[in-house]
């Protein structure tokens, strides 16, 4: 029975989700062991240069899986041919910026599942096993989005993530620094999650968000950047024109830059810490983790807080 009256809660609009077709889970990780789940996959091929989080829900469901390297365009170093009719391939959508490879990868592959966890905005390709964690994108605490043709009967528990707001309002109130910590307990929280529905909260505020105006803004940055900094990146980059990337990934031999970025207050994130322990340091997946700083061109910034991290990087 629907409550009438009382105090109010939190005010946010009914909008339409941008994944409103998508099956609405609680994490992009837990999106993949859906996948897993669905098609009983027993052999999956993952990328070397990934998030170690990834492996929860592999290890967890008992799937054997292989490495590939990529390249210095963020693409596999594979040998197709290895795959057999019952294997699956995952490819991660980098920063956002390869729709044009996956486009052509999904004619080479026949079990091809994408990781959209850095490219929100990306439409999945029909047929195609694809996941986002919305998260990387907006401040929202939790939650993930899946496509898939194959549904699973299961009648899952709805996430509640209530005491996952310390970091979003901490940062509000105290800043990032202060409230850090609190981000870092949040992400914890999240280790070894079992697939439920996504938190009534995390749905709301995934329809309070103007999604074509976010797009617009992290186009506009992005683009900003890539004019100033395009000769100086050693990364290739390749933007299809509906593409909105995550960051800006600037690949530099300058290996102090991270650090002077730090001192003038912006934060930049390293995509995955763990790899510069355990990849070969000669390998492209120990040189991105290290040299490859993620700048910010989200929607919190315009042209002048992009024109401030032009000057610390030229």
């Amino acid at each position: 029975m629907k409550e009438i009256g009382g105090y109010f809660e939190l005010e946010l609009n009914k909008g339409q989700e941008y994944h409103f077709r998508a099956i609405k889970l609680n994490l992009g990780r837990t999106a993949l062991e859906y996948i897993l789940r669905a098609k009983r996959i027993q052999k999956l091929w993952l990328p070397y240069y990934t998030c170690d989080v990834i492996l929860e829900p592999i290890t967890r469901m008992g799937v054997h899986y292989n490495f590939y390297f990529i390249d210095n365009n963020l693409e596999p170093v594979f040998d197709f041919g290895l795959l057999e009719d019952t294997d699956y391939f995952l490819y991660t959508n980098y920063y956002g910026l390869k729709d044009l490879y996956i486009e052509q990868l999904s004619k080479r592959v026949g079990n091809l599942i994408i990781d959209n966890a850095q490219s929100f905005f990306s439409k999945p390709l029909p047929g195609i096993d694809t996941f986002y964690s919305p998260r990387k994108f907006f401040g929202v605490p939790d939650g993930g989005y899946l496509y898939t043709n194959t549904i699973l009967p299961d009648n899952f528990e709805i996430d509640n993530s209530m005491e996952r707001f310390g970091h979003l309002i901490g940062r509000i109130e105290f800043g990032a620094e202060v409230s850090f910590s609190e981000f870092k307990k949040n992400e914890q929280q999240f280790c070894n999650q079992t697939i439920k529905y996504m938190s009534k909260i995390t749905q709301c505020l995934l329809q309070n968000i103007d999604y074509e105006c976010i797009a617009k803004i992290r186009k506009n940055n992005f683009q900003f950047l890539h004019e100033k900094l395009a000769a100086k990146n050693q990364l290739n980059i390749d933007l299809k024109n509906e593409s909105i990337p995550m960051v800006y990934p600037y690949y530099s031999n300058d290996f102090g830059l991270r650090e002077r970025l730090l001192k003038n207050k912006i934060f930049v994130a390293t995509y995955w810490p763990t790899l510069l322990d355990t990849c070969d340091k000669n390998s492209v997946e120990y040189k991105i983790s290290r040299q490859l700083i993620p700048l910010p061109i989200d929607q919190r910034y315009d042209v002048n807080d992009l024109s401030r991290l032009i000057q610390i990087l030229i």
